[in-house]
């Protein structure tokens, strides 16, 4: 007998139609009790719409949405939002003006005791470091704060499932990433299982366990950050997550690759017959600086980032490739300097414009 539990939240086969525009494309993938999840793409890619299918402000056109095992939408059942037990986080935050921190946090309790609520509340500004503001305004705190306050107002009441629509974006890149894991690790204290929206992949791998990479309304990949980096499913992903840029090459066999640096040997993502024309993914970390290395490359930009630089790099051939070097190596446009490759591994495609 099979005795597996549900998924905690299950996709299956979803689709949603706009304006007689399909938004969302037949999307399938599922989170287990806990896990954190990351919808990820560029602007208007159908991700958004598809999470408010979720909290139920969108109706599927077909397909299947099931929380803890239970239909909310699909097969002539829409439940409405607010049956859900679905607690959401947005972008502008929607924190109440009149209301102190702790009125905000206690308003999804409100029909605990007066005790109940405090203990509630306090107990959730503990994980944020926030008990001292609590007699204080939205207006009093910081970006951050108001963040952490919406946050754990969202999870109070006990929510099944977390939603959380770019709610970082109001902050600067660095705060982004340090929110994205302190929440994560809030999420993680209270056993919530929670699926963000994002375009920035930055956030997405410091927030989740699981990512899907969207475009034109169609799930390319769903999978662990590391797989999608290192692994991409297709030419998409390929080029939206990192700064891959991809080399021509020509397939030897099945460990080994002719390219402009030489022969390139080593594990390869797909098998290829020999003689097939393919593209080579190449990231900044597969390309080091290297005063000993073989190989020469003029240096066609540069990108000073604190501890490196991002050198666009013009090969003999003419092909362009990105490395980082340390920063106290500084070159400048025109120069050139000496490169080695470091592959664990070699992504292909078939080559551009191919059969």
């Amino acid at each position: 007998m099979n005795t597996k539990s549900p998924n905690h939240l299950e996709i299956s086969g979803v689709s949603v139609e706009l304006g007689g525009s399909r938004v969302v494309d037949n999307v399938s993938f599922s989170l287990e009790d806990g896990e954190i999840g990351s919808l990820l793409g560029p602007s208007g890619c159908g991700k958004t719409t598809l999470l408010r299918a979720i909290a139920g402000f969108e109706q599927p056109s077909q397909g299947r949405i099931q929380i803890r095992g239970q239909t909310v939408s699909g097969a002539g059942q829409h439940l409405a939002p607010e049956r859900r037990r679905i607690g959401m986080v947005f972008q502008d935050l929607a924190l109440f003006p009149h209301l102190t921190v702790l009125g905000n946090v206690g308003f999804g309790v409100r029909q605990m005791g007066q005790d109940a609520i405090r203990r509630r509340v306090f107990e959730l500004l503990e994980l944020v470091g926030l008990e001292r503001y609590a007699d204080m305004y939205p207006h009093e705190l910081s970006g951050g704060q108001q963040q952490r306050v919406a946050l754990i107002r969202a999870i109070a009441p006990g929510p099944d499932l977390l939603l959380l629509d770019e709610p970082f974006s109001g902050q600067d890149l660095e705060l982004r990433e340090q929110l994205a894991r302190e929440i994560r690790e809030v999420l993680r204290q209270n056993g919530v299982t929670a699926l963000l929206v994002t375009h920035d992949q930055l956030e997405a791998f410091a927030f989740s366990d699981l990512m899907g990479v969207i475009n034109s309304g169609r799930l390319h990949q769903w999978d662990f950050g590391y797989n999608l980096y290192h692994w991409p499913a297709d030419r998409f992903i390929a080029e939206f997550i990192g700064r891959g840029v991809f080399i021509q090459a020509r397939v030897l066999d099945e460990t080994q690759l002719h390219t402009t640096f030489g022969v390139l040997a080593g594990e390869m993502s797909v098998s290829y017959p020999a003689g097939t024309e393919v593209d080579l993914l190449l990231r900044p970390d597969d390309i080091h600086y290297d005063p000993r290395g073989h190989i020469t490359a003029r240096v066609e930009s540069s990108a000073f980032r604190g501890a490196d630089h991002l050198y666009t790099l013009v090969l003999n051939d003419g092909a362009r490739v990105m490395c980082h070097a340390p920063s106290h190596h500084a070159h400048q446009p025109g120069g050139e300097i000496r490169i080695r490759l470091d592959l664990q591994h070699m992504v292909v495609f078939p080559r551009a414009g191919s059969a």
